[in-house]
């Protein structure tokens, strides 16, 4: 048996063979993993109070929405788009939601003759709504072939326009909608205790969303298809995909759960304004990308999306913890995600 073999006959990893070349390669594949890394090294090192389990059980309740949010858009980015108006989406679904789910004895109800609803009836309602927007999104880009960026862009202006006409209605005006009803906030602030640990149900929620799209993904042919039209729609459309069918399925799929996502995040904030999930998109995209998900289409994993959610959101609650100036934060998030984009259109041209 030779010196670098093994007894089952796979060979070992000779570090001598490594070369500077396959070090600087590892590097740059990795990089934005490895510049994480730094960022939550550093992190513990100035307060290793960060190391906690409240901390880790907080980290994860803020990424359940967000994750949830991220399957959505990365179905699309997958297929070789975007979406802009994730965020406002999101925003709409929370306005909505929030305003039909107030208590009965709250002051300020924005339908104060409104009969207590079943929770589950206006989070249905919502996630129709923001379905319809992203159905309209997907006809621009499928049947008038608008690219992503300049259709989402549009929409999410448009969304956020009819969001803050249905917030500024009399007779309270623009003020936050609160108040809600305890059985909506329990949906997402209550939680399971095994011993002293506690498992919020946002956290149940966001597992079985990655369960189902995983399915979605790996066992369906809806999942093969998705990857066809992202590596290449001109042949998936030869073999029999109807590519503009797909890509509107796609889109009306990521609004399913924007209007689930954004219910949720209404009820885990408790209030919601018409400015709730500004910006939302770009942490979603950001992650999705850190996941490695590629805007050239047709690669990418569910469990990439939720690593990179969890990434990024360790990342930005630890420098909230140790005390990040919220401006500063805005900086290293816009260079992650500068960077992420950059080394993946770097892997795209040197596969071309």
């Amino acid at each position: 048996m030779s010196e670098n073999a093994t007894k089952n006959g796979k060979k070992r990893f000779d570090l001598s063979k490594v070369t500077r070349k396959d070090v600087l390669q590892f590097a740059m594949d990795n990089a934005i993993f490895l510049v994480l890394f730094v960022l939550m090294f550093v992190i513990i090192i100035i307060d290793p109070r960060f190391v906690s389990l409240k901390n880790f059980t907080n980290i994860l309740t803020q990424a359940s929405t967000r994750t949830i949010f991220a399957l959505g858009v990365g179905t699309i980015i997958v297929a070789k788009g975007t979406d802009l108006s994730l965020g406002r989406q999101v925003g709409i679904a929370a306005v909505i939601s929030a305003s039909l789910l107030q208590g009965a004895d709250y002051a300020y109800r924005m339908y104060p003759d409104l009969p207590v609803l079943p929770v589950f009836v206006p989070i249905l309602l919502v996630m129709l709504v923001t379905a319809s927007f992203s159905f309209l999104n997907g006809i621009v880009v499928a049947k008038f072939k608008v690219d992503p960026f300049i259709a989402t862009l549009g929409m999410m202006v448009i969304v956020y326009g009819v969001n803050s006409i249905y917030y500024d209605r009399p007779p309270y005006g623009a003020q936050p909608i609160g108040g809600l009803d305890p059985r909506f906030a329990n949906v997402a602030q209550g939680y399971f205790q095994f011993g002293e640990v506690l498992i919020p149900y946002l956290v149940l929620y966001a597992i079985a969303a990655v369960v189902f799209m995983w399915f979605l993904w790996n066992k369906t042919r809806f999942g093969k298809n998705l990857f066809a039209v992202g590596g290449n729609s001109e042949a998936a459309a030869v073999s029999g995909v109807n590519v503009s069918k797909m890509l509107i399925m796609i889109y009306v799929l990521a609004g399913l759960l924007y209007g689930l996502g954004g219910s949720l995040e209404a009820a885990r904030i408790g209030s919601a304004t018409n400015n709730t999930g500004n910006m939302y998109e770009l942490d979603a995209i950001a992650a999705c990308i850190v996941g490695g998900l590629s805007f050239s289409g047709g690669i990418g994993s569910i469990a990439g999306i939720v690593t990179g959610v969890l990434i990024f959101q360790v990342i930005a609650y630890g420098l909230s913890f140790i005390g990040v100036n919220p401006y500063l934060q805005f900086i290293i998030k816009g260079l992650i995600i500068i960077t992420a984009v950059a080394i993946d259109n770097r892997k795209y041209i040197k596969r071309k």
